[in-house]
């Protein structure tokens, strides 16, 4: 099966009109994303698709870069990738001229990670299998072959990785069924707290949330402390003292901001503070973690790579580690990323929203549970209830748990209509009827 083209799209959704995604740091958000299609020679006409999530401005120039890896892409076949993984994966993310403008870092990533996460969702295509029940039937031997250890090997080895993955072969078929008689891998919502909704609306959908079962809810804070405390002890009251309560600075912070908010914002109880400063400062983390305890520091959503979690790791700096499925250079360094926190003894709550988030990450936390961690205590996967509507096999969450995938792949498909109706800047989504944006 040979890459024939690669197809690359701008999508964007206006959700800066209903002020969906909104938080400390990105206030009028338009969630977007860079869509790979790569098309294949198969009789069957099988595809992969990828993408990489985006806020709006700048989705053309993430198109741009996946774009520039055009020329080393198509022509390859599927089975001369996947007998390469690793690879296939530095030939991309090392590549000699692009990696300059990286390097494993910033666009250069993303687009990696677009192309990538494609090439994975077209290898379960034509395996027939939703992507966690491929990576779960790869051999560890396999799934070692194709993490690039480069800069981690000094905190994680080849070795113990494949130990790992091999003490961990058993029992995976009993896991998966328990999964599915417990409905599901557990989630959490953050629908009910973006921080530009109105103190109404903030208490009607944590309500309505908590009715439908979720029982670990998520608020922004990080514009006004006081207002962050009037609408947590709002949201407190929604869920009740037995709900879990996590909030999320996004980065807006800086280290004795973040020490001091967060003594102010203890008392309603929050499990985790999020990204509670820059993504890159290992030390801050670290600081910010000792001094606010018993709360958790959890970060992931912005680190660039599997550099900067093992760093976090082994500086003791983060508590929950959040993977995020395109910010990453796609599958193969989420797998290392998942192995470094099994080595750390970190649980991993991957962050979702977005657009395709929620569909990505259902695979990695489900495949984590049953071929690398073994457990779902204190894991726990983000869920946004935001335009699912618009791919093929959509994230299916039901008495706040994600929902087993059935279908073939990655769940990363968009449907067409979708495509050219959001397709930017012509989409008829785009028109004079809709909100203009600032190209």
């Amino acid at each position: 099966m040979r890459i024939v083209a690669l197809d690359v799209r701008d999508i964007r959704f206006p959700t800066s009109v209903s002020l969906d995604g909104s938080d400390a740091m990105h206030t009028s958000p338009d969630y977007s994303c860079a869509y790979v299609t790569i098309e294949t020679d198969s009789a069957a006409g099988l595809a992969g698709c990828g993408l990489s999530f985006t806020n709006g401005r700048g989705t053309e120039v993430v198109a741009a870069a996946i774009r520039a890896f055009e020329p080393f892409v198509v022509g390859l076949t599927l089975e001369d990738i996947t007998a390469d993984m690793r690879g296939f994966w530095r030939s991309l993310a090392s590549e000699d001229q692009l990696r300059w403008l990286g390097p494993e870092k910033g666009v250069i990533h993303l687009a990696t990670a677009a192309i990538v996460n494609a090439v994975w969702d077209l290898w379960a295509k034509a395996e027939g299998k939703p992507l966690f029940r491929l990576l779960a039937d790869l051999e560890p031997q396999q799934l070692v072959d194709a993490i690039d250890f480069r800069y981690i090997d000094d905190a994680l080895s080849e070795k113990e990785a494949l130990d790992l993955l091999t003490r961990m072969r058993s029992g995976r078929t009993e896991r998966l069924d328990q999964l599915e008689r417990q409905g599901g891998y557990p989630a959490y919502t953050t629908s009910a707290g973006w921080l530009g909704y109105s103190e109404d609306k903030i208490v009607r959908l944590a309500r309505e949330a908590a009715e439908a079962g979720f029982t670990h809810m998520k608020m922004k804070v990080g514009l006004d402390v006081e207002a962050d405390a009037r609408r947590a002890a709002l949201i407190r009251e929604a869920i009740g003292p037995e709900g879990t309560l996590m909030m999320d600075a996004n980065q807006v912070w800086g280290v004795e901001e973040a020490v001091t908010a967060m003594r102010v914002l203890r008392r309603f109880d929050p499990w985790w503070i999020e990204e509670p400063t820059s993504p890159d400062d290992v030390l801050g983390h670290a600081r910010i973690r000792r001094e606010i305890r018993p709360i958790r520091v959890a970060t992931g959503e912005h680190i660039q790579n599997r550099v900067v979690f093992k760093q976090l790791m082994q500086a003791d700096a983060m508590d929950v580690c959040q993977i995020d499925a395109c910010r990453l250079g796609g599958v193969n360094e989420v797998l290392a990323v998942l192995l470094l926190a099994a080595k750390f003894n970190i649980p991993v709550c991957p962050h979702a929203g977005g657009v395709g988030l929620c569909e990505y990450v259902q695979h990695l936390s489900i495949f984590d549970y049953v071929a690398v961690s073994g457990t779902t205590e204190n894991r726990i996967v983000e869920w946004v209830d935001h335009l699912h509507e618009h791919f093929l096999h959509p994230a299916v969450v039901a008495n706040g748990r994600y929902m087993l995938p059935t279908a073939p792949g990655y769940s990363i498909e968009m449907l067409p209509s979708s495509i050219e109706r959001f397709e930017f800047p012509g989409g008829s989504a785009w028109g004079a009827s809709r909100p203009k944006v600032i190209q």
